[in-house]
């Protein structure tokens, strides 16, 4: 499916220059916030996003109905923004594409199994799907991995008790057999959880400084869904985003197969917080069509961390420029 920039259903592109992004981590809610970010620092920078994703937890609850269907703590159950964008009582500033995560209203997403507009303007992937905007090829996959539920089918119907408003969220190998088929190159992939083993391809000090509570997972390999492996290494997309664990992560995959003109394939991997002071939960960058940064790299988050922020994803991605 091609979406233009400017949102709608048909196709449509922004030129030969390339396309403005912003990348947001888990969503929970804030779109308010997030959407106010996003147009601060175009402010600030003088320059125009054309395309916000996000990786998880959007909570996309339309009414009350809705809120009850997500699987999260009580004191959580709050209504937040969305139903603003739904109801068309404010409009999303920018084209916003979403992946699920494994905070949700599970029956408002199984409505869009395969993927369409929740509201003006904002576009959800399915549980696994790709699109084209401006020239770029966006796939994603949404939910997290729960190894017992993985070879089931989504049997999950309303209403929903305690443990199928959970399972419904569950990556299941049907999923993973979809994004398999992809035949066409994907640019950017979306997903809330991690591929297994990516820590292993950046900081894992680091992370496990800022996250102690991982480091079993991450010593037994865990840590992530071990299926999104084989997707990553047959797609070779140039970017991968995620969430889920509410902390920046970059890493470098590559990949042991060249890639054109003889290069190593290899896929930038990051991973960002959830929309807070003080965190990292957003990156905007310029992709040409070629897919190559020629626009420096803005961290938004806490002020005081953004040198290092900075600093951490220049050493991982050497093609980066950043400010």
């Amino acid at each position: 499916m091609r979406i233009p920039v400017g949102g709608g259903t048909s196709g449509g592109s922004v030129g030969g220059e390339g396309i403005r992004v912003a990348v947001e981590g888990c969503c929970h809610g804030e779109l308010d916030a997030i959407y106010a970010s996003v147009l601060e620092t175009q402010k600030r920078n003088g320059l125009t996003i054309d395309l916000l994703l996000i990786c998880g937890d959007f909570q996309a609850c339309r009414n009350e109905q809705d809120l009850n269907c997500m699987a999260v703590p009580q004191k959580y159950r709050t209504m937040a923004s969305f139903y603003k964008y739904y109801s068309g009582e404010v409009v999303a500033p920018m084209l916003t594409i979403f992946v699920g995560g494994n905070h949700e209203a599970s029956n408002h997403l199984w409505e869009l199994f395969h993927g369409g507009w929740v509201a003006p303007n904002i576009y959800y992937l399915g549980h696994a799907g790709v699109v084209e905007v401006g020239g770029l090829r966006i796939a994603g996959l949404s939910g997290i991995f729960k190894g017992g539920d993985y070879r089931q089918g989504h049997w999950e119907r309303p209403p929903y008790d305690n443990g199928s408003m959970r399972s419904a969220y569950h990556v299941r190998e049907y999923d993973i057999w979809k994004l398999m088929q992809i035949s066409a190159p994907v640019d950017i992939f979306l997903s809330h959880d991690w591929p297994r083993g990516v820590h292993r391809h950046g900081n894992e000090r680091r992370l496990l400084q800022s996250k102690r509570f991982l480091e079993q997972e991450v010593q037994s390999n865990t840590l992530g869904n071990p299926h999104t492996v084989p997707v990553m290494q047959m797609l070779k997309p140039d970017y991968w985003f995620a969430a889920h664990l509410h902390t920046k992560f970059a890493a470098l995959v590559k990949h042991d197969d060249d890639g054109v003109n003889g290069l190593v394939a290899r896929t930038k991997f990051l991973s960002l917080d959830k929309c807070l002071p003080n965190r990292d939960f957003l990156v905007l960058s310029f992709l040409s069509l070629s897919l190559a940064l020629s626009f420096p790299l803005f961290l938004v988050g806490c002020s005081i961390s953004l040198s290092l922020s900075l600093s951490l994803s220049c050493s991982l991605f050497p093609s980066l420029s950043c400010c």
